[in-house]
């Protein structure tokens, strides 16, 4: 762990530049929750006009402590935060907490840099500015002006968002979600989620990371910090609107990226996306409390059909489809129900079952091999007590002999329900008042356990590929001030970086066209060549199927005359002439230079599903063949490609090899390729591979 971020964040002594004895005051409340809180480290207010605030003595600099000090919180205006920094550093603080506001993300950037300069110049880290503080329980650290320390807990959670993060200490308590530590980031000046993933990883009490995310700053190293993380993250990510992503940027001064894009650097990273608040805290109460799921045989026992039938359809919606469980399973859960109970799975013990029935069917099912996780169901009846429920399910699952199986519970009813939940939680068992969302949690840990399982690989680099040559084209196309490639050039790209491109040559006259042609076989296509039309199609500038000289010239003649009623005054090259590929599914391959994680490619089918449906998946570049292949298995029309309706089966491995070198070209041409698309690749069956028939590349502006 580095040793200045952890004085930072678990400090063993604290100076509140800015305390106040004013109770109304920011710099009040830190010194006043300090004391609250418990913090057994020493407490040195800063204030030039008062002696002593809460019974500390106080300072006029913090050069006038006669003592070490590990940290700073500074709360002063924001025109003074620069000044208080460069005493921190001739001091030799080691970080500094800036909850003062009005930096990047009211547009004051210079500010905000002259003040991360300083810091560094020292060697001191910063956590903010425009946040509400730090939060510790096993610290005993209320660093912030939070009227209270969350829900104790192993949780640790980093939010953008100040003003959300008190609001969510209040729910901590409500929803009682358990936490250690909650970190407010603010504008990500020096510290960035990256820097505190990596910390809270490191770190004995978190059992999982939970984050609160408006805009990364750092998109790579965001990935190479969770992907270096082996305990269970899951992030909320706001902005995903486009108006929502304009208010996150005004808010936190940071760049919202595409949020297809984050979603795919989750999935890479082996980062768990919650759909929202309540699916926050309800998936960090299962990541806290319970272990990963091995295998996908879940169990579901309840008391009500009502409540079975809603968890099996959660089942099958969040990816752990039930089984009838094994029939010497059965045979043993029979023996505690009435006869018209079920055992089959969901295992309805019937609402008459009571207690027993619950001790003796968790006991029995948790220890048995086949269940690899349950989720134990309880609606409220008029001849059983809740609470005592809980108590005979506790009392079962401690008698099974069995540990590392996720459980989860749901109880649905009144306030005894929830009386027996809360009880059931402060055992470490995750509870819930809805079926699905018991469900989604043992989802949630058997997701957590694939991913970690998955091996999220680092940068893969193809060696069948010539950088240089690659270069060179596009150089050609600069000097010639032009911030696209032609299609032929595009092509011979892509052939560079190893992508089976179909032959395609450039004719300056109708005679070269004739020539080309037969040299490269009839039929051929042609189109037409020029920057000033990218979309040959739309311009009526592309003629298929030509099968002789006579149809090049008049394929030359038509193209022509419609490139230039599209466009009177395009530039034209000349024409591409290129070998038709025989027909087959249309699949794209495109890529995006995202402003948050760089490179990303695209996968979908072709035609219908990327126009109409946006059949489509991204990944962060660049990516290996396995991770094409979950690419290809990740879009709705999948089935396409495994074979739908008697066709065979394309050639996804070939077309994953593709994927990968596409996405080394993208990020080894990064600061070259704004954008690019192959469109559309022809996918053959399985073992004839693929072609590439259509280029696109547009440059970067330089």
């Amino acid at each position: 762990m580095d040793p200045i971020i952890n004085a930072v964040l678990e400090p063993k002594s604290i100076a509140i530049v800015g305390a106040s004895a004013d109770p109304e005051k920011i710099g009040y409340k830190v010194v006043a929750n300090l004391i609250a809180g418990g913090y057994e480290g020493a407490i040195y207010p800063i204030n030039p006009k008062s002696e002593e605030i809460l019974g500390h003595k106080c300072y006029a600099s913090v050069k006038d402590v006669p003592y070490v000090i590990d940290a700073a919180i500074i709360t002063v205006p924001a025109k003074f935060v620069h000044g208080v920094t460069q005493e921190c550093g001739e001091k030799g603080v080691k970080g500094i907490s800036i909850i003062t506001s009005g930096f990047s993300e009211v547009g004051e950037h210079e500010l905000e840099e002259q003040v991360v300069k300083t810091a560094r110049e020292f060697g001191m880290r910063i956590i903010g500015p425009n946040i509400i503080g730090v939060l510790s329980n096993s610290g005993k650290m209320n660093a912030s002006f939070a009227s209270q320390l969350p829900l104790n807990g192993t949780a640790g959670l980093i939010s953008q968002s100040g003003a959300l993060l008190i609001a969510m200490i209040a729910a901590t308590y409500t929803r009682r979600v358990g936490f250690d530590k909650m970190l407010s980031i603010g504008n990500q000046s020096d510290l960035d989620f990256a820097d505190l993933v990596t910390y809270l990883a490191e770190d004995d009490v978190t059992s999982c990371i939970t984050l609160y995310i408006e805009g990364i700053k750092d998109g790579a190293r965001f990935m190479e910090a969770a992907r270096n993380c082996d305990k269970p993250i899951i992030a909320l990510k706001a902005g995903t609107s486009e108006h929502g992503a304009a208010a996150a940027a005004s808010h936190t001064g940071s760049l919202a990226g595409s949020s297809k894009v984050y979603e795919a650097a989750f999935k890479q990273v082996g980062v768990t996306q919650a759909d929202d608040l309540n699916d926050l805290f309800d998936r960090t109460l299962a990541l806290s409390l319970q272990p990963r799921m091995q295998g996908d045989n879940l169990l579901i026992l309840t008391n009500g059909g009502g409540v079975g039938v809603l968890a099996t359809d959660a089942a099958e919606k969040y990816g752990l489809p039930l089984k009838f469980a094994p029939p010497e399973v059965q045979a043993e859960l029979k023996k505690h129900m009435p006869d018209f109970g079920s055992a089959k799975n969901p295992v309805d013990i019937t609402g008459g079952a009571g207690l027993k029935g619950y001790y003796e069917g968790v006991k029995y099912s948790y220890a048995h091999p086949w269940v690899d996780g349950m989720a134990i169901l309880y609606c409220e009846t008029a001849v059983t007590n809740p609470l005592e429920i809980a108590e005979a399910i506790y009392k079962a699952l401690q008698d099974s002999g069995t540990t590392g199986k996720p459980v989860t519970v749901s109880f649905v009813g009144g306030e005894r329900c929830d009386t027996a939940t809360a009880w059931l939680i402060e055992k470490g068992i995750p509870t819930y008042n809805a079926p699905d969302i018991a469900v989604k949690a043992l989802a949630t840990l058997r997701q957590d356990q694939l991913m970690s399982e998955t091996t999220h690989s680092a940068p893969y680099k193809p060696t069948d590929i010539n950088p240089e040559k690659a270069r060179e084209i596009i150089a050609g196309a600069r000097a010639k001030g032009r911030d696209a490639l032609t299609e032929v050039e595009a092509k011979h790209v892509f052939a560079a970086y190893g992508l089976p491109v179909t032959p395609t040559e450039l004719a300056k006259t109708e005679e070269e066209a004739i020539k080309l042609a037969n040299e490269i076989g009839f039929p051929i296509v042609m189109k037409i060549v020029s920057p000033d039309i990218l979309h040959k199609s739309d311009a009526g500038a592309v003629k298929v199927n030509i099968k002789n000289d006579d149809d090049v010239r008049e394929a030359w003649k038509v193209i022509m005359e419609n490139s230039l009623k599209y466009k009177a005054d395009a530039e034209i090259d000349g024409m591409a002439v290129q070998e038709m590929a025989p027909w087959s599914t249309e699949v794209i391959v495109g890529s995006v230079n995202d402003a948050t994680f760089g490179p990303t490619v695209m996968f979908g089918l072709g035609g219908i599903f990327v126009e109409v449906l946006k059949d489509v998946t991204f990944r962060v570049a660049p990516i290996d063949e396995d991770e094409a292949l979950r690419m290809q298995n990740e879009i709705k029309s999948a089935q396409i490609l495994h074979g739908a309706r008697g066709e065979s089966p394309r050639d996804m491995a070939k077309l994953a090899s593709i994927l990968a070198h596409y996405s080394y070209m993208i990020y080894d041409l990064k600061d070259e390729i704004a954008e690019s698309d192959a469109n559309p690749c022809l996918v053959y069956e399985e073992g004839k591979g693929v072609a590439v028939v259509d280029a696109r590349i547009i440059l970067t502006k330089k």
